[in-house]
């Protein structure tokens, strides 16, 4: 097992708070001694975007590499992957940038594939403008997914405190009962608990199961998909050795701090495990893919255009981001070792 892992860090949408929240991650040079960051985007954008931050100093030490083999190990490294055209313009996307954003994804994958950075830590993109530059998913989690091959990935909010996993990730809410099934959510448990085990070191983790409709249906007088989906699949998981309990009413659940005596909780659609998550651990919350061969992580926050170079933005998630990956890395390292070692 490495014990310095390298990193490699994507620039997202080159007008938002990416490189801002790269920077102050990285503007203490004693963090170099944990691991090797490796950004991919461009260094002339990383330059404009330092003179925006005022408390960093101005003399960051980069190192311009072509692909992450030349990374130095007490540098920032820039794999510089963008034309010397490039240019920013904070606080909106733009079609530039979202290009810009595909190819720093698209390099930092490739270099992940080869072995030449250990983990990848993604910065925020703009669905919207992705899509409008022909990007063909409806995020990371379905671009990775796709790119490694993986049969299904889980889309995972973690912090010290919540582990917070959605049974249905990008997809309209009027499509969630549609592709809810016993199958999905039997699935999605299992995927849970193998993560919380090898990637966190959970053993036997409890895992909380949210229901669909309010009051998880009033018995079935304001939904059905409790009795008949949702409870059934609980039944199935602990017949199979998930330690999975619920359905609960999600309001109520995080409300009175019920997930505080669980390991993880399987919310059924997006929203319904992100805003709680966002509300009880922003600045602290890290997004993870399990499911996938490699470890990837980004912070919890979006592009904030709004505030994108002014020197505002709050680099604390993906601090946490970084450090995440790193971590679920060396546990995997360990679990598989310990594995192999039982035969």
């Amino acid at each position: 097992m490495n014990d310095r892992l390298i990193v490699g860090i994507t620039q997202g949408d080159s007008n938002g708070i990416g490189y801002e929240v790269i920077i102050k991650t990285l503007a203490d040079s004693r963090i170099l001694d944990s691991f090797t960051p490796v950004i991919y985007g461009s260094s002339k954008l990383f330059g404009f975007y330092r003179k925006t931050v005022h408390d960093v100093d101005q003399q960051m030490d980069t190192n311009i590499i072509s692909s992450a083999a030349e990374a130095h190990p007490k540098r920032i490294n820039v794999v510089n992957c963008l034309p010397d055209s490039v240019f920013a313009e904070p606080g909106h996307s733009s079609p530039e940038s979202a290009k810009a954003a595909i190819k720093a994804l698209e390099v930092a994958v490739r270099d992940l594939r080869k072995g030449d950075i250990d983990v990848l830590v993604t910065a925020p993109v703009s669905k919207q403008a992705l899509s409008g530059e022909g990007f063909a998913y409806t995020g990371h989690t379905e671009y990775l997914q796709k790119e490694f091959g993986a049969d299904d990935v889980l889309m995972f909010m973690v912090s010290d405190g919540m582990k917070v996993a959605v049974a249905t990730g990008h997809i309209p809410l009027a499509d969630v009962p549609k592709v809810l099934s016993k199958e999905l959510i039997l699935r999605k448990l299992h995927m849970m608990k193998d993560s919380l085990e090898r990637d966190f070191g959970i053993l036997d983790p409890r895992i909380a199961v949210l229901g669909l409709n309010p009051h998880c249906g009033d018995g079935g007088l304001i939904g059905g998909q409790e009795k008949t989906i949702i409870t059934p699949a609980v039944e199935l998981a602990r017949a199979e050795g998930v330690n999975a309990f619920g359905p609960y009413s999600p309001d109520g659940f995080f409300a009175l701090g019920n997930y505080s005596r669980f390991d993880g909780v399987l919310a059924m659609y997006h929203d319904q495990g992100l805003i709680p998550f966002k509300a009880l651990a922003f600045e602290y919350g890290v997004n993870f893919t399990a499911g996938l061969p490699v470890v990837r992580t980004s912070p919890d926050h979006g592009t904030a255009f709004e505030i994108a170079g002014r020197g505002e933005a709050d680099p604390h998630s993906m601090m946490q981001a970084i450090f995440t990956a790193i971590d679920i890395q060396r546990r995997r390292d360990r679990y598989d070792d310990m594995m192999d070692a039982r035969g």
